[in-house]
């Protein structure tokens, strides 16, 4: 089944309801295995992608950008997401104007493209005018290098405090997405973010949806040779959603699934992906094969009874 689209918030931007992460490009997957997932993706109706510079200190956006410039996929197909910023340098702050287009610019080289369909830019910065930061948006949008803008892991006033004052300086370029790690596990994001974003008009992108794979139930009976747990480049990652409350909440999924005859990977996406507010689901893959069963979760939805047994078994503080 093909990926179904999703309007951005209130903005125009429509992105495929699943994205596809890759954070583990060119370190856990290499540069064949992520060209297998874009080709396996873009075949699939998936149009979102979402990479950063922090990704393998930029390896990630490079393979990206090697297999654009090869044309594996046909980039106006695309809707390409990079969130980052350079370190604090010569020209300032990572949420200065000179250091945030100078990242923009690496971006694109490394990406080897000339322009982002979804700026993200990095967190909050008291110690820069929140004016010269928007302003950076504004020049960026002007010069055709980037088509929106949005924001990564804001807090919910944060939020709100960047779109009251973009809306208030008249002319400013509002920033029309948020980016935030959200699933069964981590909810999060419902306590002040998704109200802000929903009341602003801005759409969410929900990173590790799986519960950075936890919720696959992959990890009920030790942890499999061959999955992230083992990796040393995310096993901490992984480990951090490994508890006891974790395990309750991943038997409700497992049941869940028995009882709906899918995948638990297909009822915790979908769970995410239909929340009021989000925009997109990003999932990350170790293999095209396993994404493609992320692709495949477009033909379920959750029952009312059945979404209403995991919100009471995942809430909590």
């Amino acid at each position: 089944m093909e990926v179904l689209r999703r309007r951005v918030g209130g903005s125009g931007l429509q992105v495929s309801r699943i994205g596809l992460g890759t954070m583990t490009w060119g370190e856990d997957t290499d540069a064949d295995g992520a060209g297998e997932q874009l080709l396996a993706f873009v075949e699939g109706g998936g149009t979102l992608v979402e990479t950063a510079d922090v990704y393998g200190d930029g390896t990630a956006q490079e393979v990206l950008g090697v297999h654009l410039e090869a044309g594996l996929v046909d980039r106006d197909e695309l809707v390409i997401a990079a969130r980052g910023g350079p370190p604090d340098g010569a020209l300032g702050r990572q949420a200065a104007r000179g250091a945030l287009l100078h990242g923009l610019d690496a971006t694109l080289r490394r990406l080897r493209t000339d322009r982002l369909d979804l700026w993200q830019l990095p967190g909050w910065d008291p110690q820069v005018p929140l004016e010269e930061t928007l302003s950076a948006i504004q020049v960026a949008v002007l010069s055709g290098k980037v088509r929106y803008a949005g924001l990564v892991a804001p807090a919910g006033w944060q939020l709100a405090t960047v779109a009251e004052r973009a809306r208030a300086l008249g002319n400013v370029v509002l920033p029309v997405s948020a980016q935030a790690e959200y699933s069964l596990l981590h909810r999060g994001p419902e306590a002040e973010l998704l109200p802000a974003a929903r009341h602003h008009g801005l759409g969410l992108l929900a990173w590790a949806p799986l519960g950075r794979g936890v919720l696959t139930g992959k990890y009920t009976d030790g942890t499999p040779a061959d999955s992230r747990a083992t990796s040393p480049l995310l096993a901490a990652y992984v480990e951090a959603r490994r508890n006891e409350r974790s395990a309750r909440i991943v038997q409700s999924v497992l049941t869940a699934a028995d009882g709906l005859g899918t995948s638990p990977l297909a009822v915790a996406l979908a769970w995410v992906r239909d929340r009021p507010g989000v925009a997109a689901a990003v999932v990350g893959a170790r293999d095209a094969a396993q994404l493609s069963a992320s692709l495949a979760t477009e033909s379920v939805s959750l029952p009312p009874e059945i979404r209403a047994a995991l919100d009471d078994v995942s809430a909590g503080p």
